[in-house]
């Protein structure tokens, strides 16, 4: 958004079309209409959101350097979209048989993988290898993807991201507290630093994800890694006593104050300037908030200012604390028809140049390798980075394994379970009920 406001995101991850007419335009979409041959493509048209400029400013670099030679054959056209409107002109553009060369995946999983099954999207693990450039994605970024996408490699790891909390080094320091290793401990932390007048935590309830990642984390540590796996599998329920708990704790530290005042009116970038201006101790945020942090523009208290740590263990809990939430960002796709030579050479160049690229202009880590050497920007990337390295299981977000309708009322009723409006068992059974009409 520049990475940020993309997660208003995503995660991601973050706005969803949903209700009868988008489902009937997903019909349409996956349906047939627009079969035929496609003619050769023209440009590397790329459809993207608007709230990522990340993406489309290191693209055009690449255009204008190390892939030259294929933006010459194939020039780079960018088109955007607001996020929120994503889902629906994918869905109008497949309909039409006018999907671009690549094109920003839709917000939810299952729309892509519709696209997918009614072969509009290209095999790109075959063409991958057809290129001799699989070996340039990171295995952990393709093991997420598989993870998410029904264990196929549906979408390129333009970014690949683990999340964990951000937080301020001088004001922990100042208030004499140790980095948490349990839920008790941060929640402990977080009353310390309210009784002194100091926000706990930044979030953004207006987008609600950043409230839900703090759901599923729970769930993560006290149940372990397959927590939602068994609530899609249909052998659990969000309703189960053990989850429902998961959501009263998040309840808690919003009826305590920790979010500040009126956290369902801040939206991402308001939240992400709160931490970086020194009004909250602490931010939980995906990697891809190093872009943030990297900018001396945007961040006030200094990049060597801030750490980052696992979300804390839940005594007695069934997960541990080093498997981090991870997630590809808004992936990248691309369409099936117009795969050609050209589009090609592109994939190959991008392969083989994107990590490096994004890593040094933009403080960017994605799932492609970093094959030209890159000193990191500060501290705390260099850590994040070998946390990444380091890390052997993985796990997935709230909403990862849940359709377009579930999703959106999962996050558009966050703020209302941390605001009070809405109960733990009320937002609990709402999303259930969502995950059950599916």
């Amino acid at each position: 958004m520049s990475l940020r406001t993309f997660r208003a995101r995503r995660t991601r991850l973050g706005l969803f079309t949903a209700g009868a007419a988008s489902m009937a335009l997903l019909a349409t979409a996956c349906g047939g209409s627009g079969s035929g041959t496609a003619a050769a493509p023209k440009n590397f048209s790329y459809l993207s959101v608007t709230e990522n400029t990340t993406v489309k400013t290191a693209l055009t670099s690449l255009s204008e350097g190390s892939c030259k030679s294929a933006n010459d054959a194939l020039p780079l056209k960018v088109e955007t979209v607001p996020q929120a409107s994503l889902d629906q002109k994918l869905q109008l553009l497949a309909g039409q048989g006018a999907l671009p060369v690549q094109f920003a995946a839709g917000n939810a999983p299952a729309l892509t993988q519709k696209l997918a099954k009614s072969g509009k999207i290209a095999d790109l693990e075959a063409k991958l290898k057809e290129l001799g450039v699989d070996d340039q994605l990171e295995p952990a970024a393709v093991s997420t993807i598989k993870a998410l996408y029904g264990g196929k490699l549906e979408v390129l790891p333009y970014e690949y991201n683990i999340e964990g909390v951000f937080y301020n080094k001088k004001i922990f320091e100042a208030n004499g507290l140790k980095v948490p290793a349990t839920w008790d401990q941060l929640v402990a932390s977080a009353a310390k630093l309210q009784a002194k007048d100091i926000q706990p935590f930044s979030a953004s309830g207006q987008q609600g994800w950043p409230l839900t990642r703090l759901l599923s984390g729970y769930l993560y540590r006290s149940l372990g890694p397959d927590a939602l796996k068994d609530v899609a599998d249909g052998k659990a329920k969000l309703t189960d006593p053990q989850y429902v708990k998961a959501a009263t704790e998040i309840a808690a530290l919003g009826k305590k104050g920790y979010f500040g005042k009126g956290v369902g009116s801040i939206d991402y970038d308001t939240a992400m300037n709160q931490f970086l201006t020194g009004k909250a101790a602490m931010l939980y945020m995906g990697s891809w908030a190093l872009a943030n942090i990297s900018d001396a523009k945007q961040d006030k208290i200094g990049a060597d200012n801030v750490g980052f740590m696992p979300f804390p263990a839940v005594s007695g809990g069934k997960g541990s604390i080093d498997q981090y939430p991870s997630n590809v960002g808004l992936g990248i796709t691309l369409g099936a028809k117009s795969f050609d030579k050209n589009t090609g050479a592109w994939v190959s160049c991008i392969a083989k140049n994107y990590g490096s690229k994004a890593l040094k202009d933009h403080g960017s880590i994605s799932g492609f390798k970093v094959n030209t050497p890159v000193t990191d920007a500060n501290e705390v990337t260099t850590q994040v980075r070998d946390t990444i390295s380091a890390s052997k299981q993985n796990v997935l977000w709230f909403e990862a394994l849940f359709g377009t309708k579930a999703t959106t009322i999962s996050q558009t009723n966050a703020a209302g379970l941390v605001s009070g409006s809405v109960s733990p068992e009320q937002f609990m059974q709402t999303v259930q009920d969502a995950l059950s009409a599916q």
